[in-house]
């Protein structure tokens, strides 16, 4: 589907989507607990659906209803080979590895897009050396036997979400476990929401300066009622939207206190000059007089593609660097963010570890190519802010992996001198 972005600046009230980081985590915790709960989720992304499909695999059952899941966990191990569809959904491909191999469960993942090229050895060879026989052909990986208990190590520096699906699998077995971490260790908020989420479902453990101690024979307690909170990621981009905005766009439904790295976002817009009003659950942005930055986007590798229009639209030259992890995401998004910007006609270079982008100048709008990523289809659509002209987005549904409503949201803002609705 090819999704026209009417150009101009928006203006109004949009409600954050439910954070898919969060809901995987809930949904899984609630998942392996002991008796039945609800999570209340008002967003199902194509990746939060993947979860649940592949927690369904194994043998939990879910009840939707407007706005809630109803979760009965799995029961027993689960029998013969079982099928995990996870998509191109990473997250629930590394978190649930280590939680099959802590069922004991015989299963192959099908992954789709390019998860199959995405890194994910280091995890599969840990899992091997405790018992579990891993092969990978194409886009499937079979994985089976036992897991056991013992000494794990990962290095930090490669998936934060490795280390989150050996913190929901190690408590699981008959015997104790510690987890080390080598190297720098980044994305490390990811980590923060996994220890919350085990933490509040009865799990403990130790941190050391070198990773975990993990008591094992532990049972999954998860509240009787959770809520996922509003998503910081997906409320950045109309948060950058708002930056180009006279009266500026309010996002409700974020969490001032959340763990989510993402949140980063507010100290970011502030840092290039945009004004930015918090109040308790909602945030307002409007233009400033927006200046170049340098970003380590070590920490906030998803913000990339979205902070990239933040800078075309301000003065000057902006640096973002230690981006390489975004070259293994649902597309290389050094490229195809670079490929995106260009072809609006912004000026910008792409370097070994991230972007320079040389701002301040109107974008021309034009045709966009998503590369069937979410995050380059809806920060195209924020270009079109800045541009003279409508942006047209190709496999823009690509946006339903974590944002499934952002088109019909981002085109029910007003555009500002202008009384018409982005085109659909």
């Amino acid at each position: 589907m090819t999704e026209t972005v009417q150009n101009g600046t928006r203006s109004g009230h949009v409600k954050a989507p439910a954070s898919k980081s969060a809901a995987h985590r809930l949904l899984i915790t609630a998942a392996l607990s002991q008796e039945e709960s609800t999570v209340y989720c008002d967003t199902m992304s194509d990746d939060i659906a993947a979860t649940m499909d592949c927690l369904g695999a194994l043998g939990a059952t879910f009840e939707q209803g407007d706005g809630f899941i109803r979760v009965s966990p799995v029961k027993n191990r689960p029998e013969g080979m079982r099928e995990l569809r996870c998509k191109e959904s990473g997250s629930t491909l590394r978190f649930l590895m280590p939680v099959a191999a802590a069922l004991g469960a015989s299963v192959t993942f099908v992954m789709e897009g390019k998860l199959p090229e995405r890194p994910h050895k280091a995890l599969t060879d840990e899992l091997s050396r405790h018992n579990v026989s891993v092969s990978q052909e194409g886009g499937l990986l079979k994985l089976s036997g036992q897991l056991t208990p013992g000494d794990y190590t990962l290095p930090g520096d490669i998936s934060s979400q490795f280390i989150s699906g050996l913190l929901f699998a190690l408590p699981m077995l008959p015997g104790d476990s510690t987890l080390t971490i080598t190297g720098k260790r980044e994305s490390v908020s990811y980590i923060t929401m996994t220890e919350q989420a085990v933490s509040e479902a009865g799990i403990v453990f130790e941190k050391t300066d070198w990773g975990y101690r993990i008591p094992g024979r532990q049972c999954y307690r998860a509240p009787k009622e959770t809520v996922v909170e509003g998503d910081w990621s997906g409320a950045a981009f109309m948060l950058v939207a708002g930056a180009f905005s006279k009266q500026g766009i309010t996002v409700t439904g974020l969490r001032q206190d959340s763990c989510q790295g993402d949140r980063r976002i507010l100290s970011i817009l502030r840092d290039f000059g945009a004004e930015v009003v918090i109040d308790e659950t909602e945030v307002l942005v409007r233009r400033g007089n927006l200046k170049g930055q340098r970003i380590d986007a070590s920490e906030i590798p998803d913000l990339v593609p979205v902070l990239a229009i933040l800078a075309a639209g301000a003065d000057g030259e902006t640096v973002i660097a230690h981006a390489e992890r975004l070259r293994m995401k649902e597309s290389d998004r050094l490229k195809t963010t670079t490929a995106m910007l260009s072809a609006l006609s912004g000026d910008i270079t792409e370097t070994a570890d991230g972007l320079l982008i040389r701002g301040g100048r109107r974008l021309k709008g034009g045709n966009a190519d998503s590369a069937k990523d979410h995050r380059i289809a809806m920060s195209a659509a924020v270009a079109a802010g800045l541009s003279d002209g409508p942006v047209r987005i190709s496999d823009a549904q690509c946006a339903a992996k974590s944002y499934p409503s952002f088109f019909t949201d981002y085109n029910s803002l007003s555009l500002e001198g202008n009384t018409e609705k982005g085109e659909r």
